[in-house]
């Protein structure tokens, strides 16, 4: 009988090491001997993809490499989602964010991990992909009446195209109710203060963190 901190890093390493098949049977395994889905998810899936996202910084990895770490934690996460206690997404199960990667940026690993993270915490996610024209951020959050929009960059070049989204929505007299995220490597808390967003998170866990503080569901 395996620890449960034995099968943690064993999910974590079948997520790093592309495992993709592995990984449904220690994911299995964790549920039949009885440990909580939710830490599986935490502290085995998405520590390894964490890893895998390191790697890609460091350029060990390449963009097929971590496609194919995402097959192998999206196999672990149909394994243990199900298994959820009901009140694991707590009352975030209807906030509704709108995700994606600001216009002239085609970099969305950042971004895709802060999606399946928020997915995981139960916010529902709309994702608009990467290169998404400024408008669409509005457009998607009224037609979904969401309560978050989340914009990243990897790219300076960039950056300037959420301060633009966020006064499209002082236009559309959106502001008050939309609460607005930002994220990626050349972004900081003072750039988030300079344009009016109401976060910034480093990487994905504090974003989830960040999410759950701005429409007041923190635990």
């Amino acid at each position: 009988m395996a620890t449960k901190e034995e099968l943690l890093q064993k999910l974590a390493d079948c997520v790093t090491e592309m495992e993709d098949e592995e990984v449904v049977e220690v994911a299995q395994q964790y549920i039949d001997e009885g440990y909580p889905a939710y830490e599986g998810i935490m502290d085995g899936l998405v520590k390894g993809m964490n890893k895998a996202s390191d790697l890609y910084d460091e350029e060990e990895y390449f963009v097929t490499d971590i496609l194919l770490c995402s097959d192998a934690m999206y196999n672990g996460l149909d394994v243990l989602r199900p298994h959820l206690p009901a009140d694991a997404e707590g009352s975030t199960n209807k906030k509704k964010v709108v995700i994606g990667v600001v216009q002239g940026d085609t970099h969305d690993i950042g971004k895709n991990l802060v999606r399946i993270m928020m997915e995981t915490a139960g916010f529902e996610m709309f994702d608009l992909g990467r290169d998404v024209p400024l408008d669409d951020f509005v457009s998607k959050a009224k037609e979904e009446d969401a309560d978050i929009i989340c914009m990243a960059t990897l790219m300076t070049t960039t950056m300037g195209g959420m301060q633009t989204v966020i006064k499209k929505l002082e236009e559309a007299d959106m502001r008050d109710r939309v609460k607005v995220m930002i994220g990626g490597s050349p972004i900081s808390q003072k750039f988030a203060d300079e344009i009016g967003a109401d976060g910034y998170s480093a990487n994905a866990p504090e974003a989830v963190k960040l999410a759950k503080r701005l429409v007041g569901v923190e635990k």
